[in-house]
């Protein structure tokens, strides 16, 4: 996994300050360890002043659900503008 990001860290320190185990802080944010997913669980974290901890990992399985959705997406816009791409301009011969 990658490091941890400044946002993850930022959630890290909020799960801890809430009393959850560190352990469980740990696990959430090497989980979600980029700027957007730390932050969607930021977001989601402010609308509720103590969560049980099943919520919470099951609020990350859907963030990172998304994040691979999204990924996916942008994948398949790519494929896809290489295929028009060969559509219009065909095969170039190399020389």
């Amino acid at each position: 996994m990658k490091p941890k990001s400044q946002k993850s860290m930022e959630l890290y320190d909020i799960l801890l300050k809430r009393g959850y185990p560190e352990a469980f802080c740990d696990q959430i944010t090497k989980n979600l360890n980029t700027d957007f997913t730390a932050g969607r669980m930021i977001g989601y974290l402010s609308h509720y002043k103590k969560l049980p901890l099943d919520e919470i990992a099951d609020e990350m399985l859907a963030i990172l659900s998304d994040r691979n959705r999204i990924m996916q997406k942008k994948k398949m816009e790519s494929v896809n503008a290489s295929w028009n791409e060969h559509l219009m301009h065909g095969f170039e011969e190399e020389v």
